[in-house]
This record gives C-alpha cells, structure tokens and sequence, in this order.
C-alpha cells in the first residue's frame, strides 16, 4: 500500500469522524430543545398547581424547571451557533450566561427559603396536591433517559459543558423523588410540614448549584 493510499484512507477516516460529531451535536441540539421545552412546561404547570395548593416544594420545584430552562437555552446556542462564533467569542458569551444562571439560583433559594420558613411559622397548611404528584412521577419517568442521552453524546464528542448540563438532569431526578415524599406524605397521611421541609432542601440545592455554577465558571456543575 503507497502513501497517496494511506493518505486518500486518513483523509476519509476524517472526514467520517466529522460527520458523526455533526450527527451528534444535531441530537445534541435537538435534546437541548426537548429539555428547554419540558422544563419550561414544567415549570409553568408546577407554578400554578404550586399556587393553587399552596404547596411550596412543587413553587420551588416549578422554580428550578424555569432556571433549568435557562441553562438549556445556553445549550442551545453552543450547538446552534458553535462553527459561526470564534473560541474567544463562545468563551466570552459563555462566561455572561453562565453568570446569569448562577445569580439566578440564588434568587430562586432566597424566595423559596422566606415562602418555607413562612409556611412553618403560620402552619399555613398546603392542600393535598394530586396533581403534583403525577408531575413528580412523569419527571422521575422522563429525566433518567434524558441524562442518559446527553450523558452519552456529551462523552462522544467530548462536550464537557452537556456532560455537566446531563449531570444537572440527574439532578432533577432527585428532586423529583423528594418532591414526590413531600407532596406523598401530605397527600396519604396529611403530613403538612413535609411540604416546606422538601421547599428547604431545594433550598439548600440551589444554592450548592449556584455556587459551584459560579466558582467553577460552568454551566450545570453537579
């Protein structure tokens, strides 16, 4: 075999491994819009049930839906806008979203934590929420297998930012399954402080979020 073979073979071999990375970062893009859309979705239902019960773990849980569609948003323009900008200029942009997201967790904590100690001192107790129950259900159901795909592409085209943005999907598992004990307890056994006592957890978690966000300079850092 000459050398114009060999180099007729690694030109091809490129040109293959360029086109899976297009491949991928197209799904990529496309789970970005699928988790910017069920979030929000999410997030607007969540709201309302939250204010209709009263129920504060399924406000905050609504809450970080909305600051989780943000960060999907950011995803969204990397892999929409990533061959047109220069490393310089998607670091820059990146850097401003990124501190957008993290001071918007620390907002989020602040009015959830006032709405749960709030909720403690008045005993102001939360109507059982059916509703929010079938929420918690259907995101534990959806995001494993989200994580699990961004998780996967984000390995395949070495994308640190979606394996990070995968992470804080698996995150909202746990969430999840907090909100469901939360919103359980009071539903089946009229357990009213459940409630503010999940609020309190998410809480602590947007927090964490937000400062690892900020100090690690990266979107999503679990």
């Amino acid at each position: 075999m000459n050398l114009e073979t060999l180099s007729v073979r690694e030109r091809g071999n490129g040109k293959e491994i360029n086109n899976d990375r297009s491949v991928l970062s197209k799904k990529a893009l496309y789970l970005s819009y699928f988790s910017l859309g069920y979030n929000f979705l999410e997030g607007i239902v969540s709201i309302l049930v939250g204010q209709l019960t009263g129920s504060i773990a399924l406000l905050g849980f609504g809450l970080d839906s909305f600051a989780e569609s943000l960060s999907g948003g950011v995803m969204i323009w990397r892999f929409r806008r990533h061959a047109e900008l220069s490393q310089e200029e998607e670091e820059r942009v990146e850097a401003k979203a990124t501190r957008i997201v993290a001071y918007t967790f620390f907002v989020l904590a602040a009015y959830v934590l006032f709405e749960s100690l709030r909720t403690i001192y008045y005993r102001e107790i939360p109507e059982p929420s059916l509703v929010g129950i079938i929420i918690a259900i259907v995101s534990i159901i959806v995001m494993p297998t989200l994580f699990l795909a961004k998780y996967k592409i984000g390995k395949s085209i070495a994308s640190s930012s979606l394996v990070a943005d995968s992470k804080q999907t698996l995150a909202c598992v746990f969430l999840s399954l907090a909100l469901l004990i939360g919103l359980g307890l009071n539903y089946s056994y009229g357990i009213w402080w459940a409630d503010p006592v999940v609020g309190l957890l998410i809480v602590a978690y947007l927090i964490k979020e937000g400062y690892n966000t900020l100090t690690e300079e990266k979107l999503c850092s679990c």
